[in-house]
């Protein structure tokens, strides 16, 4: 933002686009971007700290302008023997000043953001010099290296339809070749190896080759996934751990010894973790590569619990592996049920073409789950369970295992497969030993360690536990999967292609497309704060050849509709006496709500429907919506002594326009007081509260009773209400802390007598809102034996909220913001 520049492509997975990222680090390694603004290009260099998650992570080292003077001198593919790393592409690039010599990872990635470097740079009127061999050397290696790019096989379809010559027909060519995939494609097993291991926040101390290396025969591919990988506060706040490293060493020397493995992937959020290695000569054929990870946490971020999962292309089928540590505690399995939910929901990979939208995980042809799932052996005592484990009743047991049941009435999981378990419960151990737990909870043994597939031609060869690591107080836990991997007859697949060409250039320009519309108008009622509507749209194509569709902009308008509105999907194809549904959602979250709540938006909008080489058609879209006291400020909520919905919207308005109503305002807006006051009497000692997120269908009866007043009492658990706090403080439009103060807020955050008079410097109603809040977290800090909560965590949790950045903020800041806090948290303001 500060240098108005848009990425287009960053090396290693970093894709800061909205300010989201994913990127594997070396020791010493640096993130390379080019960046495009004003039809002018340079490579940027970026610091980053380990594992940097979002564009909050990285710091801008230094910036190559893409001139004149730019050249491309030496391009050395070099072959690492490490197998943690693979083979890597050395390349030297001169500029005006200097020249700069980088080592880009081997993958779809480094070879995608060379051509994107390559097209830039060709784009100059270069005066500069280029050893062209270099690049004809990388050109050549492109069509047979690693990942293939360039020859019409189907492991690079998504590259040759984005070319030029095939202009707006690639859907109907991309559709007519899945249409026709049997046709040029025959099955071949290879063998995935799955592994999952919750270590406890431990670091390895023994070798990993009694469960990494088990199988009598080496596996074509690794996928490990490691769940509490440090339970330190700085992994939790800021995402840093140094076993990263550590464990990634232990699995690379624990691999079979048999074949030469590499590292293709590596993504980690906080202590869930995921590797994928393959054997050297499988690497080539893997493409589409992409990595994506979603917090469950707290407000729906955090990732203290959530999911890490990668999608790739491996010859001609599309897999993904997904990595989760779902909710705790025997009876939270409703909170479970969710996190998958919101995960399946939430995690979506991005395209290589971007007029394609996002795969969902359930869009491949496989799907690999695995994790700590932490479902729990429910209805049963731990003697009742230790007595069948004695006698190996294992069919017994699983019939009380809460996943076999969530699965059995279809709340989790539809259509995933897991085999029959035939190993003792993985959890809990004394760490250490194969004892139970003999701690005071004394834990109930359970599977909370589980595998599980979705898709065709999949068979498990083993599934079991491995007894002889004592790391941690779980057990490491193992599949073999055969699967059966669809690889293309080049031959059957040229032959395909052509005879498509040839009928759509047969078909070309006969008619003009058209399509029949289910309807044209569309009411959503009684719309509230962040609850999801739809309404469905369908389209037939009625016409005589296939077309394509997309919502396009209006004049002078940024996007083809309101922020508060989606149609999933927005563009597509249609073939011939096809149809597609489109859902047009409504969803109003923190962004949003503040105009809606203040009368200075409607639910109102037209979508205007574009057939290409067709009419555009017109929808009208409409909707009544709801004020909430989540989203309005605390000056208005302090002017309201009654619930919002119970308000004439007028009044509502006069108050945003600063017309008084002439009553007495409130010291701090009554919703504030309800929640808070609903904690201290019932929640001083509840245990992970701020940091177990509650369920979502209680805070929905939360949000109704602040803005309707009914019932008098706040509804839902302790976890629930806390989470609707936090959410209350994040949706304000002007924080507690207005953004006019907060830079004084970081310029005195070590003083404990300067942050009190910025505080005195609040708005009234704000600085009452700050110390009554600042007051009861001192409160819950006093039974902090029992609720296990200290500065640090509520500084971490509070802090953003109340102290939010104008900007984006950088980690220096954050920790600034929590230090600003920390004062008001360990000693009595009075």
């Amino acid at each position: 933002e500060e240098h108005n520049v848009s990425f287009r492509r960053s090396l290693r997975a970093v894709h800061l686009r909205q300010g989201r990222g994913v990127c594997l680090s070396r020791p010493n390694s640096r993130l390379l971007g080019l960046v495009e603004r004003t039809k002018e290009h340079a490579l940027f260099v970026f610091t980053h700290r380990r594992m940097a998650i979002t564009g909050e992570d990285v710091t801008l080292y230094d910036i190559f302008p893409i001139s004149n003077d730019f050249a491309v001198v030496e391009v050395i593919k070099c072959l690492l023997h490490d197998i943690s790393i693979g083979a890597d592409t050395r390349v030297r690039l001169n500029f005006q000043d200097g020249d700069l010599e980088v080592r880009l990872p081997f993958g779809s990635h480094s070879r995608l953001f060379l051509s994107e470097v390559n097209k830039a740079w060709s784009g100059k009127t270069c005066q500069g010099k280029v050893k062209r061999e270099g690049w004809d050397e990388l050109k050549r290696e492109g069509r047979h290296d690693l990942v293939r790019q360039s020859s019409h096989t189907a492991s690079n379809k998504a590259t040759m339809l984005a070319m030029p010559q095939f202009g707006l027909r690639d859907n109907l060519i991309r559709c007519e070749l899945l249409k026709n995939e049997d046709i040029y494609t025959y099955l071949e097993n290879f063998s995935f190896f799955i592994g999952t291991y919750n270590v406890n926040g431990q670091t390895p101390k023994e070798s990993l080759r009694p469960w990494l290396g088990s199988t009598s025969t080496p596996p074509d591919m690794y996928c490990v996934g490691f769940q509490e990988l440090d339970l330190s506060k700085e992994a939790f706040f800021f995402n840093d751990t140094p076993k990263e490293t550590e464990w990634l060493k232990a699995v690379s020397e624990g691999l079979h010894p048999d074949a030469k493995y590499a590292l293709v992937k590596l993504v980690r959020l906080v202590g869930i973790m995921l590797l994928f290695y393959v054997r050297n000569e499988h690497a080539k054929h893997i493409s589409e590569m992409e990595a994506e990870t979603v917090g469950t946490g707290i407000m729906g971020r955090m990732g203290n619990k959530g999911a890490v999962a990668i999608r790739f292309r491996f010859h001609n089928s599309d897999i993904c592996v997904v990595n989760s540590h779902l909710a705790a505690h025997v009876e939270e399995y409703e909170r479970r049920n969710q996190d998958y939910k919101d995960i399946c929901s939430r995690l979506l990979f991005r395209q290589h073409d971007p007029a394609l939208a996002p795969l969902t995980i359930m869009k491949h042809n496989v799907v690999l789950w695995l994790g700590d799932l932490n479902y729990r052996l429910s209805d049963l005592d731990v003697d009742n369970v230790k007595d069948l484990i004695a006698k190996k009743d294992f069919e017994t047991l699983h019939s009380y295992d809460q996943l076999k049941r969530q699965i059995d009435e279809k709340a989790v999981f539809v259509g995933f497969v897991e085999g029959e378990i035939g190993f003792l419960p993985t959890y809990k151990y004394d760490t250490g030993s194969d004892q139970w737990d003999t701690s005071e909870k004394c834990r109930v043994p359970a599977w909370c360690d589980r595998i599980l597939w979705r898709g065709k031609n999949v068979r498990q060869l083993h599934y079991q536990s491995h007894m002889d690591l004592n790391t941690s107080d779980h057990k490491p836990v193992s599949s073999l999967l055969e699967m059966g991997i669809k690889l293309v007859n080049e031959e059957s697949y040229k032959k395909t292609f052509e005879e498509i060409v040839r009928s759509l250039d047969k078909m070309e320009n006969e008619c003009i497309p058209s399509v029949t519309l289910s309807r044209r108008e569309f009411h959503f009622k009684d719309v509230k704060f962040m609850q999801h509507q739809a309404e469905t749209l369908t389209l037939f194509n009625d016409g005589q050849v296939p077309c394509q569709f997309e919502f396009i902009q209006k004049l002078d308008e940024p996007t083809y509709c309101k922020p508060w509105l989606t149609a999933n999907p927005a563009k597509g194809f249609i073939a011939q006496g096809g149809n597609v549904d489109i859902d047009l959602e409504v969803f109003v979250n923190r962004s949003t709500a503040t105009e809606l709540n203040a009368g200075r938006q409607q639910i109102e909008d037209i979508l205007v429907l574009h057939l290409e080489r067709g009419k555009d058609y017109f929808l009208s879209v409409t909707g009544n919506y709801l004020p909430s006291c989540f989203g309005s400020s605390i000056q208005i909520l302090c002017q309201l002594r009654d619930p919002i919905q119970e308000m004439p919207l007028e009044t509502i308005r006069e108050l945003v326009r600063g017309i008084s109503t002439g009553s007495l305002p409130l010291d701090i807006p009554k919703e504030i007081w309800q929640m808070v006051d609903h904690l201290y009497r019932n929640a001083p000692k509840q245990g992970e509260l701020f940091q177990q997120p509650g369920l979502r269908s209680e805070f929905v009866e939360i949000r109704d009773c602040l803005d309707t007043g009914m019932p008098d009492s706040l509804p839902g658990s302790n976890h629930s209400v806390a989470e609707a706090l936090l959410l209350f403080l994040d949706a304000l439009p002007e924080p507690v802390v207005p953004f006019s103060l907060y830079q004084q807020c970081l310029e005195c955050c070590s003083n404990t007598s300067q942050c009190k008079k910025v505080v005195s410097l609040l708005p009234q109603c704000h600085k009452n809102v700050f110390n009554y809040i600042a007051a009861f977290l001192r409160e819950l800090l006093k039974h902090s034996t029992h609720n296990s909560l200290d500065v640090h965590i509520l500084a971490s949790i509070f802090a953003a909220l109340l102290l939010r950045s104008p900007t984006k903020q950088d980690l220096a800041e954050k920790r600034k913001t929590q230090e600003f806090f920390q004062h008001f948290l360990v000693q009595d303001l009075s």
